[in-house]
């Protein structure tokens, strides 16, 4: 019974999966020539295929690994990324496409910052609290910056900022926390601790310290966590786009997420939430760079359980309490029209720490995307007065 509910999802017998299988994946090609099937063919084939995946895993990780790699080695992923939706092939996407598959495996004797190959690409990948968490450290600054992704945001979140950051002459850590990208998806729930320290033991492992810290979204709330356990490591922390506890508006909305996710999918899911993240002149004048944020989102392949996992960190954060005993040089940052963590919420955390920094930046959820520029600069600015010398 291992198979049956993946199998029951296909329509097919075990002893059918190869040809069955195969046979899928050549339809699904075939329709994609068709783009008006995309979505339809992402929210209900895509998204069925990975849960049932998701499923058959849980109840047997060896059938399910050698389902996957049956998946993987008839094209299905291949032939959504040969058609350059957004915009055709030889166009550059400004918004990358997150991909959540697991590294290539490192023995068990796997020191940290070894070389691992995901997607086929050699990537640095460090092994810490028994997980392996993959990151890109570049620049030669003598200061570091390290930031810390949201819910469902792989390392490529800092795009718009890292050219910035090394040509102001600093050097940028950025990893893919638990449960997204080419990092380790265990099982959750994860916490906003269980997270800053993952980021402490990677930082350990790379011999960084005295470092200025920034998450947004999520990654504000695990940078309150580490700054409340490790202020000794940081020159600054910065808390973009979140909260200290996410209140009875918040909490309504993750719960509906949670309802959603196991349902029509985490893709469908997030492009729901790029409502949430841009401000009305994005949607009305910017249509080719939402166009390429939704494909990315469109082909967001977070597993069920690992969306969950990250999902309860926002859930379940709370430092309400202990804000006051954060003494680390702090910047609040807020795109000034967020409504997905409205700013009220944001500026509580300000009113909490003793002697923090507030600014607001254009822009709404998604300022480090819709407005760079202005988020940039102003970031830089604060870590500027917080300096070496």
């Amino acid at each position: 019974m291992r198979s049956g509910r993946f199998l029951r999802a296909l329509g097919v017998t075990p002893h059918q999966v190869p040809a069955e299988l195969a046979e899928l994946a050549a339809l699904y090609r075939s329709l994609l020539a068709d783009r008006r099937m995309l979505v339809v063919l992402d929210d209900a084939l895509t998204g069925a295929l990975a849960r049932a995946l998701d499923e058959a895993s849980a109840e047997d990780p060896e059938f399910g690994t050698q389902l996957r790699e049956l998946w993987d080695r008839v094209g299905l992923r291949a032939a959504a990324g040969d058609q350059g939706i957004a915009g055709g092939p030889d166009r550059a996407a400004r918004w990358p496409i997150a991909t959540s598959r697991s590294p290539t495996p490192c023995s068990p004797s796997c020191t940290p910052a070894c070389t691992c190959i995901p997607e086929g690409k050699t990537m640095p990948v460090a092994r810490v609290n028994d997980i392996e968490l993959n990151y890109k450290l570049e620049g030669e600054g003598e200061e570091t910056i390290v930031l810390v992704n949201g819910l469902a945001d792989d390392l490529e979140t800092w795009v718009l900022q890292v050219d910035e950051f090394l040509a102001a002459g600093y050097r940028v850590l950025r990893f893919d926390n638990r449960g997204i990208g080419a990092s380790a998806k265990p099982a959750g729930p994860y916490s906003s601790r269980m997270l800053a320290d993952d980021a402490k033991a990677l930082v350990d492992s790379l011999g960084i310290a005295d470092f200025h810290l920034m998450g947004v979204s999520m990654g504000g709330m695990i940078a309150q966590e580490y700054a409340h356990a490790y202020p000794a490591d940081l020159r600054s922390v910065t808390f973009a786009c979140t909260y200290a506890a996410p209140g009875p508006f918040c909490s309504r909305m993750f719960a509906m997420w949670a309802d959603m996710v196991p349902v029509l999918g985490v893709p469908f899911v997030m492009r729901d939430v790029t409502l949430w993240a841009f401000t009305l002149p994005f949607f009305e004048q910017r249509t080719a760079e939402l166009e390429e944020f939704e494909t990315a989102m469109r082909y967001l392949d977070q597993p069920v359980h690992a969306f969950l996992a990250q999902l309860a960190v926002i859930q379940e954060h709370d430092t309400t309490s202990r804000l006051g005993e954060i003494t680390v040089p702090s910047l609040v940052l807020a795109g000034e029209e967020d409504i997905l963590i409205p700013v009220a919420l944001s500026h509580r955390i300000h009113e909490g720490i003793p002697g923090s920094e507030w600014a607001t930046t254009k822009g709404g959820h998604g300022c480090v995307w819709e407005h760079p520029a202005d988020f940039n600069r102003t970031y830089l600015d604060f870590v500027a007065r917080h300096r070496k010398g």
